[in-house]
């Protein structure tokens, strides 16, 4: 087995091999006067099970391109089997036409890893399931729910016992597997904000679905960007009588005004995975903690390598 990493995320991608208990195999990725990136792999591959370890975060364009890259030199280089690791897949939302003229972009980077050699894909809490079938290949799509429940425990439970008002909150009713996935497994009761205008040119008004009131609300959702929607939806729940609203974002991209927004907002804590390096306000910002994936997406990679069961980690 080889663990190739690219820039987008190296402290994720040396944990990773850490918990694996192998070093990153060596590999010169630069660019060029005119911002092409070459890469060359420093090490033999020939014949080897290898997993590239490369977000394709901001910037995206430039990630992505490394990362085919990679696949391409690999697949070059005679790789056995080559499995794209992307922990946050960019793009995910462009998984639909939305409009006259436009593009389906999650569909075009399949096919751009899938042509560039990649046999595998290996990703977590995609945005749209269905993107799985973009691709022609296999792909594992992990779910952070385990990382996320086992956090909650550690720091919810008193004695070994949760808070029974305690509430998982899907911030739209597109998410609501993935709050209703954490309820069941908290046991935990289940809300979703229905974001809706009662006709054109009203503002938009955040409906709650379930009872909130007097309860330890958890957000759940795969990625903060702006930070507008969860915000919002914070102060809603509080307005419906929340006793707490806390957040778990599995991707944070947190662009522009993000983390000032969160600081301004009732959250009491953000609790994001390392899928994307943190940039320095994230990394400032006391609201904001840190789980990491390394653990699971190792368990994943051994799993994929010994041809064993991933689905069942969720089991």
């Amino acid at each position: 087995m080889k663990i190739l990493a690219g820039n987008s995320n190296l402290p994720l991608a040396e944990s990773i091999a850490k918990t694996l208990g192998v070093t990153l195999t060596n590999a010169s990725i630069r660019r060029f006067a005119d911002m092409e990136v070459f890469v060359e792999i420093m090490e033999n591959v020939r014949g080897e099970d290898v997993f590239v370890i490369q977000p394709t975060s901001y910037p995206a364009n430039d990630t992505l391109m490394e990362l085919l890259i990679m696949v391409d030199a690999l697949r070059r280089a005679s790789a056995r089997r080559i499995t794209a690791v992307i922990p946050y897949f960019g793009y995910a939302r462009q998984d639909r036409k939305t409009g006259g003229r436009t593009p389906i972009t999650a569909k075009l980077v399949a096919n751009l890893i899938t042509e560039a050699g990649a046999h595998r894909v290996l990703t977590l809490d995609l945005h749209a399931g269905q993107i799985q079938g973009f691709f022609d290949i296999p792909v594992d799509n992990l779910y952070v729910v385990p990382v996320f429940s086992q956090h909650v425990k550690d720091t919810m439970a008193v004695q070994g016992k949760l808070p029974d008002n305690l509430t998982m909150v899907s911030p739209d009713v597109g998410g609501v597997m993935r709050a209703r996935s954490l309820a069941k497994r908290m046991e935990a009761g289940l809300a979703i904000i229905d974001k809706r205008r009662e006709k054109a040119g009203d503002s938009e008004v955040m409906n709650i679905i379930g009872d909130v009131t007097d309860a330890h609300c958890l957000i759940v959702d795969d990625i903060v960007d702006s930070a507008g929607t969860l915000c919002n939806a914070a102060q809603a729940l509080m307005d419906a009588g929340a006793k707490s609203v806390s957040a778990y974002i599995t991707h944070a991209v947190l662009s522009g005004e993000a983390v000032q927004r969160v600081m301004a907002s009732p959250l009491t804590k953000l609790v994001v995975t390392d899928s994307i390096l943190r940039n320095d306000k994230a990394a400032q910002c006391p609201k904001v903690q840190v789980v990491s994936i390394a653990p699971l997406m190792a368990e994943a990679i051994i799993r994929i390598s010994q041809e064993r069961s991933v689905s069942s980690l969720f089991n």
